[in-house]
């Protein structure tokens, strides 16, 4: 067994999370924004009316900002990888290093070069052109996100790769098997769209505020119509890409699948919780009721997961404990597994050592049998296995409620806009001021979801978090995680304050 500081591993995680954190405070913008800038211009194009320059050139304005600070914390997020999780860069960086220098190499610089074109260009370029590289930039930030979104689908679901017991990492086999990855694939359509749907809402949020101050009222209904539509498409894409998303998770990490509905003894037929307070006292393998309070919906959780009524649906003590009746194997059975595969892994590097080519063959036979568990063999108990339940349902039903929520709001102010008597519904307006927060809750809370639901692997099944860190000082970590709190915290202050000065001036100052 490893010796672990669990404080050291702990705060590693926090101050990864936290930039996370921040750093998606502007990602989903950035991605959806960037669209709808490219929309406005191209109306813009196709109308020649002037107002339509002025709309586009305010929205633009505002993405420029969040695009800069957005860069910034996005830099920082992928140097901790080197400076905090050295174990993970080493065992796996031939695979994850491979989309982030894509990603750096291609989609970033395509960006940069057309950035300078959108916002200095306006008189120095064609009409054309000038959207040509509107479209340009939002395709790029975009296909940014493609090349993170599958690295990061790659820890979710490992393919493409095969275990090099001689250097003791990972290494590529199949790119094309990374990049197509059905975890990657849904993880970036669901994660895209929500970034389109926030986009919306944020512009929802600044037009509704200028209705309410009667300002720059005919520039607030046509940003609106045009994030309404957007929005509403978004909302169908969302829902149908979050199902599709959830398929896999209940396929590839089912764990997090029983997590996410509370469910802690498998049912077939199991049903969806559509509402319900968790029992917090609840622990793997005891005898409480998981709910001190719930509504399902019968059946549908079974559909969703596996695609057949009345089929079975493994619970967190299925997980952990094994079910034979259902074929599941349980983490104590595969932590003696990986036990075993570690052990193989040591014999053979000794016998490699010692030159002893036929024990060295032997060894490696055997581990070949385990190695697919080979990360469970740094699990202390079965237990270990198991996320924050509480945290991950929370989380999940509030993305899902709010979910529901976004495309009622944006039917409600397309026809209402379409109608012309949008500024009389003054109920309205003040929901639209705060769909933009409402649009952020979700889109941390599905993160949340992503990422606490799979702990404690770094790579699912094979490498958890508490063996990839780097072996660094609690201090030095800690120091430099209020280092960063202060940091982000004064450039959210910044993009905000920034913000609000330019959506004060309003489209006239762009």
């Amino acid at each position: 067994m490893i010796d672990v500081d669990f404080s050291l591993v702990n705060w590693s995680r926090a101050q990864f999370a936290l930039t996370a954190m921040y750093h998606w405070i502007f990602v989903p913008l950035t991605l959806g924004l960037s669209f709808l800038c490219a929309f406005f211009e191209t109306i813009y194009i196709k109308t020649g009316n002037e107002q339509w320059k002025s709309i586009t050139r305010f929205w633009m304005t505002l993405f420029g900002i969040n695009f800069a600070i957005g860069v910034a914390t996005g830099i920082i997020l992928e140097f901790q990888f080197g400076t905090n999780w050295s174990n993970y860069s080493w065992m796996v960086g031939d695979i994850f290093g491979a989309p982030l220098a894509i990603e750096g190499i291609f989609a970033f610089f395509l960006e940069a070069t057309f950035f300078a074109v959108m916002f200095f260009g306006w008189d120095r370029v064609s009409k054309g052109f000038h959207c040509f590289s509107t479209w340009m930039v939002a395709i790029g930030s975009n296909l940014s996100a493609v090349w993170i979104l599958v690295a990061n689908g790659w820890m979710q679901n490992p393919v493409g790769m095969a275990f090099n017991p001689e250097t003791v990492r990972f290494e590529m086999e199949n790119f094309a098997a990374v990049i197509f990855n059905p975890v990657a694939v849904y993880k970036f359509t669901h994660t895209s769209s929500s970034g389109f749907l926030f986009a919306s809402l944020f512009v929802l949020t600044i037009s509704s505020w200028y209705l309410l101050k009667g300002r720059h009222i005919e520039m607030a209904k046509k940003s609106i119509i045009v994030a309404s539509v957007f929005g509403l498409i978004s909302s169908v894409f969302v829902a149908f890409t979050g199902d599709e998303a959830a398929f896999e998770v209940a396929q590839q990490q089912p764990m997090k699948l029983a997590a996410m509905e509370g469910l802690y003894k498998g049912e077939k037929g199991a049903g969806l919780v559509a509402m319900g307070i968790l029992n917090s006292a609840k622990k793997p393998g005891d005898d409480q009721d998981a709910f001190l309070f719930e509504v399902k919906i019968p059946e549908l959780l079974s559909l969703l997961a596996n695609r057949k009524p009345g089929s079975f649906v493994p619970g967190v003590d299925d997980l952990v404990y094994g079910n034979k009746d259902e074929n599941v194997m349980g983490v104590n059975a595969m932590m003696k597994k990986g036990q075993l595969a570690l052990a193989d892994l040591a014999s053979y590097k000794k016998a490699k050592k010692e030159k002893n080519d036929v024990g060295a063959a032997e060894a490696l036979t055997r581990f070949d049998v385990n190695k697919d568990y080979l990360g469970y063999g740094y699990l202390s108990t079965p237990e270990e296995a198991v996320p924050s339940v509480p945290i991950v349902f929370n989380a999940f039903h509030i993305m899902v409620v709010l979910g529901s929520l976004f495309p009622v709001i944006f039917a409600a102010f397309l026809f209402y806009a379409l109608k012309g008597t949008l500024t009389e519904k003054r109920w309205l307006l003040p929901i639209g001021l705060i769909s933009g927060l409402l649009g952020f809750l979700a889109q941390q809370s599905g993160w949340v979801v992503a990422e606490v639901g799979r702990q404690p692997w770094a790579i699912q099944g094979l490498m958890p978090v508490k063996v990839a860190t780097t072996n660094l000082s609690t201090t030095s970590v800690q120091v430099t995680f209020f280092m960063f709190v202060a940091v982000f915290t004064l450039l959210l202050i910044a993009e905000i304050s920034i913000m609000l000065k330019q959506i004060s001036i309003g489209p006239e100052g762009h």
